[in-house]
């Protein structure tokens, strides 16, 4: 038996073999997988998509060739790791039974049923050798064991949103509509057949975006050609795969050696082959026929703009959503996947640059002042010290906003004036992202002195002349929590065509956190709003609020014990724009070489408009 590859070398992408159903003819497959690892592998990973067991009610029984049971009960080994998706079948709910009961927690990776043999079971994203893999267990249907549930389906609506590209996308059945806008005139003739489209999860990979989308149930092997995405650089590879052994000798066994995105080049991830179409997912599907299912409940149109869900917590109900200290201080805990606290990387890293971890865990530290480490996600990197005056320089000199600071990134600044000043931001959800900043150390633009909102207001007109040249209005929006240490008023561009929606789905996105704005000034008076802001903010409240193209500001004061999520202007706004994988700032990086360009762009066109000049 062929021994499966190591684990690639960085610099070598990893080999990977797709699969179609098996129908439970494992002893085929591997045989195959064999072969074919001997003569042109090492492979890393099998991933088998469609039905993995038997449609007979025997297998497993000593009817129906019963080989699943052959490698569970270790009469046969299976060469290579290998993962599946398609647990139904009759005989699937029992042979599953054991590796079900003894699963502990959340296990993204696979529960693995036997050496080698991975159960992708549910929904979720893990990563293989570098690749960011997504799956979909399961398929549709009423429920029960075998088909994938409302929660699966919504925890990969959240995971859309979530920062980074997916690489690999596995289903079961076909995405409803893949076929729209391609020639189909030398396609199988079972690409006509409604069986094996699923609607559902046409949405899926609409929002998810893969590089590759794998599916079987379909009974043939279509690679489709490449098409762009919505909001996103790369294009997408849709393959579906036949069945082991079928007698039409389709193609059931495919390789791909992807170089996972996160190690990509720009250059590479904007790479668009000579054949690449349209989305197929633009419009509604029309040229294939799908089978009559159960209507799923009308959604509000807006909520294409906003998914702000409640992401499920998965690893265990004890720990509530609090976070394993181990895990956040050290990287590793020696309870893994049993765990029933929460292991959270990004809580990792902001812990190793010195934010309080009770901060972390519960929003808030008993210590206050006296706890030497940050209490905010901006004030990463400085160990807080708040007592003598004499010393808050040193907390000033590691700010990012402070234009004395030795952090601060002088090369995105493009304008100075005597209280305020202009930069792009850094990870800029749209072109021309502007910051305005005090230039001062100041925790609010609400916090500065009176004088400094004339100039203020100066730099907003400005920007709006800038903008208007380009057809776009400036959305305006301030976090201010009671932790903030430098402000920053984000202004971000929409198309004028967008505008009229700005109020709307910042309503909806309230709404869905369980909140309702508030309207400081129903006149639109927008020089009347900044007073009555002023009026509201103390150093004992947090607030958000968000400046309409029309004038009028929106304002939500926050309880101390509400969890507003730092990033809720932006993330709004993503949605408007259907740029949902540009919703967090590190998604959005680029080299200081090309901030430096975007900068120069910038004060080329703003020089006849800019206040300080």
């Amino acid at each position: 038996m062929a021994a499966a590859a190591a684990s690639p070398s960085p610099a070598t992408p990893p080999r990977i073999l797709l699969a179609g159903d098996a129908n439970g003819r494992l002893h085929q497959l591997f045989k195959r997988v064999t072969s074919v690892n001997q003569s042109t592998g090492p492979f890393h990973a099998l991933l088998c998509v469609g039905q993995f067991f038997s449609p007979d009610a025997g297998d497993g029984d000593g009817g129906g060739g019963g080989e699943v049971a052959d490698y569970l009960e270790g009469r046969a080994a299976v060469p290579i790791p290998t993962y599946f998706t398609g647990d139904y079948g009759p005989a699937a709910p029992r042979l599953l039974a054991k590796a079900a009961s003894s699963a502990r927690g959340f296990s993204p990776g696979g529960i693995q049923i036997c050496p080698n043999l991975f159960w992708l079971r549910g929904s979720a994203r893990f990563t293989l050798h570098g690749l960011s893999v997504v799956y979909l267990s399961g398929r549709k249907g009423p429920g029960g064991p075998g088909c994938y549930s409302q929660d699966d389906v919504d925890a990969l609506r959240a995971l859309a949103e979530e920062p980074g590209i997916v690489d690999l996308f596995l289903t079961n059945e076909w995405p409803a509509g893949v076929v729209n806008g391609v020639d189909t005139s030398n396609a199988p003739s079972q690409i006509s057949d409604p069986h094996g489209y699923d609607p559902v999860v046409a949405e899926l990979v609409a929002e998810i975006k893969p590089r590759y989308h794998i599916a079987g149930s379909k009974g043939v092997f279509y690679a489709r050609e490449p098409y762009v995405n919505d909001s996103a650089a790369h294009v997408t590879r849709f393959i579906g795969l036949a069945n082991v052994g079928n007698k039409e000798k389709q193609k059931f066994i495919h390789a791909i050696s992807p170089t996972p995105a996160s190690t990509m080049s720009s250059v590479d991830i904007h790479a668009r082959p000579p054949n690449t179409t349209l989305s197929p997912y633009i419009s509604p599907a029309k040229s294939v026929p799908v089978e009559e299912t159960p209507k799923r409940p009308a959604e509000d149109a807006d909520l294409q703009y906003w998914r702000y869900d409640v992401k499920k917590q998965r690893h265990g109900e004890a720990g509530g959503n609090r976070l394993c200290f181990k895990f956040t201080s050290s990287g590793s805990c020696p309870r893994g996947s049993k765990c029933n606290y929460r292991h959270d990387e990004e809580a990792r890293e902001h812990y190793n640059r010195n934010v309080c971890f009770d901060f972390l865990n519960k929003g808030k530290c008993e210590k206050g002042p006296e706890c030497r480490f940050a209490h905010s996600l901006s004030d990463e990197g400085a160990v807080r010290d708040t007592k003598p005056r004499s010393e808050r320089r040193r907390v000033e000199s590691s700010c990012w906003f402070c234009l004395s600071s030795p952090d601060v990134e002088s090369h995105l600044v493009i304008s100075i004036g005597e209280g305020y000043y202009c930069a792009l931001a850094k990870g800029p959800l749209v072109p021309n992202h502007v910051l305005v900043i005090p230039v001062e150390h100041c925790s609010s633009t609400l916090k500065m002195p009176v004088e400094a909102e004339a100039e203020l207001g100066r730099y907003k007109d400005a920007l709006a002349k800038y903008f208007e040249k380009q057809g776009k209005i400036a959305i305006y929006f301030e976090w201010v929590s009671q932790q903030s240490r430098h402000a920053n008023l984000q202004a971000v561009p929409v198309p004028l065509s967008k505008a009229s929606s700005v109020k709307k789905i910042f309503h909806l996105a309230a709404q869905r956190l369980g909140f309702e704005f508030s309207v400081v000034n129903p006149d639109g008076d927008a020089n009347r709003a900044r007073e009555l802001l002023r009026s509201e903010c103390d150093s004992k409240s947090s607030l958000f609020y968000v400046e309409l193209p029309e004038g009028s500001v929106l304002l939500h004061l926050v309880d101390s014990n509400e969890k507003f999520p730092a990033q809720f202007g932006r993330e709004v706004l993503a949605g408007l724009l259907s740029m949902a994988d540009r919703a967090d700032w590190r998604n959005c990086k680029v080299s200081k070489e090309e901030e430096i360009q975007m900068v120069d762009d910038f004060k080329q066109g703003f020089r006849e408009f800019d206040p300080a000049e």
